[in-house]
């Protein structure tokens, strides 16, 4: 005879159990409960071990420029910061979803915090800010970790960039401006400064909604440049047509830096391209050639070099450029430089800033940059920031696991490793943590920790275990 619901209801209630019918199958499944503290981010245990080897702990410590809080029920300020710090990395987009770890005291053994705090004590955390504090946290830590980083033989290519960030409501900074995907909304208006070779985000600011690209770029770059260390080498800097300012390339010739910066298409540069005879391109296979010319633009102080490159239109492919009437059948893009490179290979050293239009997805789409606002516009950057913090920790984490390892998205980091079921137990009297092994168990992790365990920082400096000393609640044999 076949059993209802209505027959199942006195036994489950009698036993405090409940049960339910999987999707596929007809067996019935008990619903039970556990003391144990369980996780879904055991593999996040060679990254703390990596944050650990670095200093992470102390270093966020001592830069916090705030007061330590008084009453000992307070939880320290290095350990709200270090939550949301986690709740980004594990994948959280909102400051309400700082909630979902509460529950994990596995993490939290791992972390060393015995208290967590929640979503409301983030978020208080951040309304503190001010100008003055985001400068006084923010640039000891950006510091600090550019030290972290190997510069390659060549240099780095810095890339700059902006970008759009939605807002809904009245915060602060948040204007009407350029958005392509919600007109007329207001928007945060972000500038990045971004080591193509790296990943890393050399610097970072936000901005108001209503500002251009180019304004305060020198401003920016002077930062970025007082930030790097004299170890870093830049070996060009490159930027799309909304920096194509003659303030910011007079600022990176002062500097003796090299540029490749997307020229806007006015009509004297139309002027020039149209201009440019048969013999004066070279052509690169069938589709494409490349010309070079000398242009003087209003208000300039001396006229400068632009790299032409001019492609045949074709039916099956996608119009790169602008096309100009009294050049029918072709696309343009102007770059204007102060290297002395073939037009050829700058051309296509520029290709390569396509990187940094996916490190920003990655930022916005994989880590939610977007998704932390508060009311206080300096709050809601501190925020920001910390994301792009974040970014570029999980960068130097993967190439301190495996240098030679191709570049994994955050999101793909999170699933492929952080991702792992697991208990925290004993093992005799030491406090441990149980892997399971149908996430691949200590086989797929004991590496990578050793990985981290072997390798020595710069300047290791000296911290407290990640793990506590006394054994947890919920720790179980």
């Amino acid at each position: 005879m076949e059993t209802t619901p209505s027959d199942e209801a006195p036994k489950t209630a009698a036993t405090g159990a409940a049960t339910f019918t999987p999707l596929f199958g007809g067996a019935k499944i008990v619903l039970a409960e556990t003391s144990k503290a369980v996780t879904p981010f055991g593999g996040l245990c060679s990254f703390i071990a990596f944050l650990q080897q670095i200093g992470f702990g102390a270093k966020v410590a001592q830069a916090l420029p705030f007061t330590a809080p008084t009453s000992p029920n307070a939880i320290p300020l290095a350990h709200t910061f270090t939550a949301f710090f986690f709740a980004v990395v594990t994948g959280a987009s909102r400051f309400a979803h700082t909630d979902w770890l509460r529950g994990d005291r596995a993490l939290h053994a791992l972390l060393g915090i015995a208290r967590f705090p929640g979503d409301d004590t983030v978020r208080a955390f951040f309304r503190r800010f001010t100008q003055g504090h985001v400068e006084a946290f923010w640039r000891p830590l950006w510091q600090w970790s550019l030290t972290l980083i190997a510069t390659p033989p060549a240099g780095f290519h810095l890339d700059l960039d902006s970008t759009v960030i939605c807002r809904e409501g009245q915060q602060e900074g948040a204007r009407k401006g350029y958005n392509p995907r919600r007109k007329g909304r207001n928007r945060h208006h972000p500038l990045l400064a971004v080591l193509a070779e790296a990943p890393f985000v050399l610097h970072g600011w936000l901005r108001s909604g209503n500002c251009s690209s180019a304004r305060g770029a020198v401003e920016f770059r002077k930062e970025a440049l007082a930030l790097a260390p004299a170890t870093l080498k830049v070996q060009c800097v490159r930027a799309d047509s909304g920096f194509f300012a003659d303030d910011l390339l007079t600022f990176l010739e002062s500097r003796a830096l090299s540029y490749v910066v997307v020229a806007r298409l006015t009509s004297a540069v139309k002027r020039g391209c149209v201009g440019l005879p048969d013999g004066a391109w070279t052509k690169i296979g069938q589709n494409y050639s490349v010309g070079e010319i000398s242009l003087q633009l209003q208000g300039w102080s001396k006229a400068r070099r632009f790299i032409v490159v001019r492609e045949r239109v074709r039916d099956d492919k996608a119009v790169v450029g602008r096309l100009l009437l009294d050049v029918p059948g072709y696309t343009f893009r102007v770059f204007a430089t102060n290297r002395t490179d073939a037009p050829e290979l700058i051309w296509r050293d520029y290709n390569g800033r396509a990187c940094v239009e996916q490190r920003i997805e990655e930022l916005k789409n994989d880590l939610s940059a977007g998704g932390f606002c508060v009311r206080e516009f300096f709050g809601t950057e501190a925020a920001f920031l910390s994301v792009l913090f974040a970014f570029n920790l999980l960068g130097l984490y993967q190439r301190r696991l495996d240098p030679a390892r191709p570049y994994r998205q955050p999101a793909t980091l999170r699933s492929q490793v952080f991702v792992a079921g697991a208990i925290l137990g004993l093992a005799g009297k030491q406090v441990a943590l149980k892997l399971s092994q149908a996430w691949g168990g200590l086989a797929k992790h004991r590496p990578l920790l050793d990985a981290i365990l072997q390798w020595t920082p710069p300047t290791p400096p000296k911290l407290d275990s990640v793990l506590p000393t006394t054994v947890p609640t919920g720790a179980s044999p």
